[in-house]
């Protein structure tokens, strides 16, 4: 049930930042010891035991009643995709500009609502996108001489997060949030736990605590945006989400002694910019369709 309380989804917007942040700061670092699928692993394998835990409490295995099995599988495939690629990208990249990367995701939601969800883009999301995809080429300048392959892997990541989106919508009316998230945490655990014979690195008690508190901030923070949007429409909470790129500087800084160049936050500043505008216009549309 929604209740308004602009400030209320704000301050949740403002705190699941700095949960995610840290998980992807505490990700890159485990990259530095285990492979990048077995940091994705630890972290899936903590994402089902609470999501599982939740579950249990609220009623059973009745709350995974699901209309769109195939939906919530492709879902899964999107969010564990966007996972890994983005964790892999975090091993060679600094994270704030893996992070400003990743701000394209809403701009690849509008590319790919046309051939999935058959909707018509005006000419201002359509200019918008291309702006957004214009900083994205500013991040990660390839051809440059600061361009890694691995900049490339943060693209990738957005495009399947979006997708993992446009499912999420498909499925709106139907699945609950619950049951969605329980779904992506356990089809992303089964698939990387078939990989694990073949990558395992050596977990020490140290590197578990860390995949547990990854998997347990990645979730925390998950689930205060779902918290967040019970409170306040999204076109109001998505200047608030570009704080991330904030929270991503400061760690990167106080942990790596990398701070973003100044391209890299020109180009960031284009992204969200484009993609704020695209949240505008879908406000805009929905309150006058057609």
């Amino acid at each position: 049930m929604r209740h308004d309380a602009p400030f209320r989804g704000i301050a949740l917007v403002l705190l699941a930042s700095i949960f995610l942040t840290s998980a992807d700061m505490v990700s890159k670092l485990l990259t530095l010891e285990i492979p990048p699928l077995q940091v994705a692993w630890l972290r899936y394998g903590t994402f089902s035991v609470i999501m599982l835990a939740i579950v249990w409490r609220r009623g059973g295995i009745e709350r995974l009643r699901t209309q769109r099995p195939m939906l919530q599988f492709l879902r899964g495939i999107g969010v564990l995709a966007s996972s890994i690629f983005f964790v892999t990208a975090l091993r060679y990249m600094p994270l704030a500009d893996a992070t400003a990367t990743g701000f394209v995701a809403p701009l690849f939601v509008t590319a790919l609502s046309i051939p999935i969800l058959g909707e018509t883009i005006g000419w201002r999301r359509w200019t918008a996108t291309l702006i957004g995809f214009v900083g994205v080429v500013i991040v990660v300048r390839p051809g440059g001489a600061g361009f890694h392959i691995a900049s490339l892997l943060a693209v990738i990541s957005a495009f399947a997060w979006a997708f993992a989106m446009i499912m999420t919508r498909m499925m709106s009316r139907t699945e609950s949030p619950l049951a969605t998230l329980t779904y992506s945490a356990t089809i992303g655990f089964g698939l990387t736990s078939l990989a694990m014979p073949f990558l395992w690195g050596p977990v020490t008690p140290v590197i578990l605590l860390m995949g547990i508190f990854v998997g347990a901030s990645s979730t925390v923070g998950h689930w205060l945006i779902v918290l967040a949007y019970r409170h306040a429409d999204a076109s109001l909470l998505a200047p608030f989400s570009y704080i991330q790129l904030l929270w991503a500087s400061l760690f990167g800084f106080l942990i790596f002694t990398v701070l973003p160049d100044v391209w890299t936050l020109v180009g960031a500043v284009i992204i969200a910019g484009s993609g704020l505008y695209t949240a505008h216009r879908e406000r805009i549309r929905a309150k006058f369709p057609g």
